[in-house]
């Protein structure tokens, strides 16, 4: 996955509400407003698969695509750059179900509904995050399905070499270590409570300063891997930190937000028990190791999404060769 297309998914920076129709003009395809009338086998109407404009989501549409197939359903992805596009239109059911993370959803409907300085919803506690997204998300028409164990969060990572001399596994062992750390970053890093702020509150690190070279950029990871800088903000699922002999320090005391990955539908459109059912077969077998080897056949490998969701479902034994 491109770190600066994973930038746009986090809630790293705030972003303006773009128009949607805007947005679908910039991204090409069928028209949102053309959903309709479509039905696959059995009379089963037509599903719109939401994904957003980044690697993760590209193959998760498709693995969302393949087994709503095998149940029965029409299916067909609607690519939109980000959720300020693809949210607002599954609430209006021009798509129908899309793969999304925790924290980040509730905290991007709790903005929406509560302001952009609203009280954070979220935590580290997936269950907690889960139930404080249902209330925000019933009342727009969404229906949260089950979360799984697979995590997309942000993450800090030092190299090998740096680990190795200074004894490090954890953030708090980091911060132990009472290193003076330069932290390759985005710029909004100085302000957000997962961030700087809450890597010297929560862990007692020394940062001396933020080097903006953006979140897991391959500029941010090659100045960490030479030294220039000690610490780079990055992903849990970065498939490309053994390329730049990078590894990622445990987050022990829970300063991450719980980012597991979820179906998100449209209660009127795609609410049924059969749907929740053929999504859950994903959600029970998916582990963060899956969205890392995922990422790295599409972005190190250069294979297709399609490919790569078809492949992993047969690995896992959820369709048929």
């Amino acid at each position: 996955m491109s770190s600066t297309s994973r930038a746009a998914r986090t809630a790293l920076a705030a972003g303006t509400v773009v128009a949607l129709a805007a947005g679908l003009a910039a991204c090409g395809g069928q028209s949102l407003e053309e959903k309709g009338g479509s039905h696959g086998k059995d009379g089963k109407d037509e599903i719109v698969i939401g994904s957003a404009g980044f690697t993760e989501s590209k193959v998760l549409a498709e693995i969302y695509s393949r087994l709503l197939s095998d149940a029965g359903y029409r299916t067909r992805i609607q690519t939109l750059a980000n959720r300020e596009l693809y949210e607002p239109a599954l609430e209006k059911g021009q798509i129908d179900v899309v793969p999304e993370y925790a924290s980040t959803l509730a905290e991007f409907l709790n903005a929406k509904q509560n302001g952009a300085k609203a009280k954070p919803v979220a935590s580290s506690g997936i269950d907690k995050t889960v139930a404080a997204l249902k209330k925000l998300a019933v009342p727009r028409g969404l229906k949260v399905l089950p979360a799984g164990s697979a995590t997309d969060q942000n993450a800090f990572a030092v190299s090998k070499k740096f680990a190795a001399e200074h004894k490090l596994k954890t953030l708090s062992d980091l911060g132990a270590s009472h290193q003076k750390i330069k932290l390759a970053s985005g710029e909004e890093c100085e302000t957000r409570v997962f961030c700087k702020p809450g890597l010297e509150k929560t862990y007692g690190i020394d940062i001396t300063g933020l080097d903006p070279k953006g979140v897991g950029t391959p500029q941010a990871k090659q100045a960490v891997k030479d030294g220039t800088d000690q610490l780079v903000l990055t992903t849990t699922t970065d498939a490309t930190l053994d390329n730049f002999g990078l590894v990622l320090l445990k987050d022990d005391k829970k300063l991450q937000n719980a980012d597991n990955v979820l179906p998100v539908v449209n209660a009127k459109s795609a609410g049924d028990k059969e749907i929740e059912t053929a999504l859950g077969k994903l959600t029970k077998a998916l582990t963060t190791e899956d969205l890392i080897n995922l990422n790295r056949k599409v972005d190190a490998e250069r294979l297709k999404p399609a490919d790569v969701a078809q492949a992993f479902l047969e690995s896992k034994g959820l369709v048929k060769k």
